[in-house]
């Protein structure tokens, strides 16, 4: 049986990896044009003894839904028999599954091709093509700030105590100029719920906003630590500065969990 660490790293790749797919497949042209018109259902399943943990991907004319839990009923599935091996899968490392489906060629090509543009994510990706930059910082925004209301629901110790002791707050993260790059974390006495764009109801508690994105990359993929960013104007906070550092730890905390 795994461990509360495989877990909770589990939890985090289905809730908030599996949907920057759906960034992916709009944002990079060659992998969108690739599942234009597509109907299908990919399905990927882990066991951890006798329980299943997945979560589907299902194109309707080519627009990508992230279907959470485990279906029979798939075109292709991918099945691991461990969850440590299906996290090590998600996270770029060499595991092979077992696919049923296979013989479903075209399908599974398109399929493995949005995979190794997931690749992007990893913290060893250094795109220089401005595009691939600019979708590197989307992907990671979007996946932090969900990855974080994972790691509370999910019962980090340290988390929950964190988040139980605050009332309603929003923490937001973008970047200068850039609207659509942008994500937020609420926090409401211990409950936690992550969402993309800027808030707009009211001012956030926290924003930690990069003045572009040659300047976030290097934050997110902690090239520069944060409080040398700071000093180089790579990132300015708005609000707490002490309660944006406690953010980052958990941020750098998630990372690891991904590596």
């Amino acid at each position: 049986m795994a461990d509360d660490r495989i877990l909770l790293t589990t939890r985090i790749i289905l809730n908030a990896i599996f949907p920057v797919m759906k960034v992916v497949v709009s944002d990079n042209l060659k992998i969108g044009k690739k599942f234009k018109g597509v109907d299908a259902k990919i399905q990927f399943v882990a066991r951890n003894g006798s329980d299943q943990y997945g979560a589907a991907l299902v194109f309707t004319k080519g627009e990508l839904a992230i279907e959470q839990g485990v279906s029979p009923l798939a075109d292709i599935t991918f099945s691991f028999s461990t969850l440590e091996k299906f996290n090590d899968f998600l996270c770029g490392k060499t595991v092979i599954p077992k696919i049923k489906g296979i013989l479903k060629i075209k399908l599974l090509i398109k399929v493995v091709m949005l995979l190794l543009a997931m690749k992007l994510l990893m913290p060893n990706a250094r795109p220089t093509d401005p595009a691939q930059k600019r979708l590197k910082t989307r992907m990671v925004i979007f996946m932090i700030t969900t990855a974080l209301s994972q790691y509370n629901k999910g019962g980090d110790p340290e988390m929950t105590a964190w988040t139980g002791k605050q009332p309603d707050r929003i923490y937001q993260m973008s970047v200068a100029g850039e609207e659509d790059i942008a994500g937020y974390i609420r926090i409401k006495a211990g409950k936690s719920k992550a969402g993309r764009g800027i808030y707009k109801r009211r001012r956030p508690f926290v924003h930690i906003k990069f003045s572009s994105v040659d300047s976030a990359l290097p934050v997110l993929l902690n090239d520069v630590e944060f409080v040398e960013a700071l000093a180089k104007n790579f990132v300015s906070v708005e609000g707490s500065p002490e309660y944006a550092s406690q953010l980052n730890d958990f941020m750098q905390r998630i990372q690891a969990l991904l590596v």
